[in-house]
């Protein structure tokens, strides 16, 4: 699939998919703050929406399932609102990971903090005696 076309679509199915799940699905299941991306194979036949949850582990958990649960109601919208020819099929999946979201603030911190790893301080010492 052409690079440009496969954008174009990527967008337009993060913007309708975006309006579908925050404003017509009524499962109280779902939280989800948006779509970060849309991420299509090149054959076009599948598509990996990442979203943006709320909320711990446990209800990004059902957030998902619940999606998974309204893959076919989601899909049979964008039918009839995105004009191609074959709708790739949806993955729904976590836009960050729930293992990694106690990192962030460590590593954020250690950014702040402007201290380099231990590896990289033996690396830079041995580089500058040469």
């Amino acid at each position: 699939m052409d690079p440009r076309r496969s954008e174009r679509l990527s967008e337009a199915l993060r913007e309708e998919l975006e309006e579908l799940i925050s404003y017509e699905l009524s499962d109280p299941r779902i939280h989800v703050s948006g779509i970060a991306e849309v991420l299509i194979s090149p054959d076009a036949r599948t598509a990996r929406v990442r979203v943006i949850t709320g909320g711990d582990a446990k209800s990004q958990r059902d957030t998902l399932e619940a999606l998974e649960r309204a893959r076919g109601f989601i899909r049979l919208q964008l039918t009839q609102r995105v004009d191609v020819f074959r709708l790739p099929e949806l993955h729904f999946e976590a836009a960050m990971p729930a293992a990694m979201t106690g990192r962030v603030p460590q590593l954020l911190k250690r950014i702040r903090r402007g201290r380099p790893r231990a590896e990289d301080s033996t690396t830079k010492n041995s580089a500058t005696n040469q």
